[in-house]
């Protein structure tokens, strides 16, 4: 289904794991008729500042002219602005599923995401670990999320279809496998968290995430580069 055309245009860099957040989202919603602006994070474009001019960074989604910023309330935005698109809303039904998914989605970037993301710019090795091992705490902990939100099923929804959980974690996976390739750890460890090891390869490999979640060659590659400068 699509939006309609100039309906819908995403600023964002097709690196960025809220990025693939977003487009993750509007796959899975059907809304493949947008436009991606790729934005050059060195030189943001006056559309990207005048857009979000209070975090001045991507994504930001535009709506019929009208800007949507941060990445976990353009999903949420999608799923209220376009509710009859896609196999269904990505959040669910019931209020009370709906306090739990927001939560989960909310713990994965203030818990797993905040420690990860510190151990790129600690100043030691021990502290690096030490941010390490709270990432995999956060991951032990989602994993219990997920044995009890997807009642046996593929998914955090607890259906046979990704749900909005999915999509905020599902953002991370490309830079978690290029983060094991590049580095040589595992951030999903099958050792340590089997379910969401397997719900990873689960995510990677549907038609939405086509070209969304990006090759880990073409990773490494970006960060190799971004190391040199």
């Amino acid at each position: 289904m699509a939006a309609g055309g100039g309906e819908l245009k995403l600023l964002g860099t097709w690196a960025s794991p809220f990025v693939q957040r977003v487009r993750l989202a509007l796959h899975l919603k059907g809304l493949t008729d947008y436009e991606f602006v790729e934005e050059d994070t060195a030189n943001k474009s006056e559309l990207l500042l005048a857009s979000n001019p209070v975090h001045k960074k991507v994504p930001v989604l535009l709506h019929r002219g009208n800007p949507v910023c941060e990445s976990q309330v353009i999903v949420q935005y999608l799923d209220d602005a376009f509710p009859g698109s896609g196999a269904g809303g990505l959040l669910p039904a019931d209020p009370y599923r709906r306090a739990v998914a927001r939560f989960w989605a909310t713990y994965i970037d203030a818990n797993f995401f905040a420690a990860w993301n510190k151990s790129f710019y600690t100043a030691s090795a021990e502290e690096k670990a030490a941010e390490m091992e709270k990432a995999w705490a956060a991951l032990a902990t989602i994993e219990g999320a997920f044995a009890e939100l997807s009642e046996g099923k593929g998914f955090f929804s607890g259906e046979d279809r990704p749900g909005y959980v999915d999509v905020v974690l599902g953002g991370f996976v490309g830079s978690m496998r290029a983060y094991g390739a590049a580095v040589g750890v595992d951030v999903l460890d099958a050792g340590r968290t089997p379910l969401l090891a397997a719900w990873a390869e689960r995510i990677a490999a549907l038609d939405a995430a086509k070209g969304v979640i990006p090759e880990v060659e073409r990773m490494v590659e970006l960060s190799r580069s971004v190391n040199k400068k």
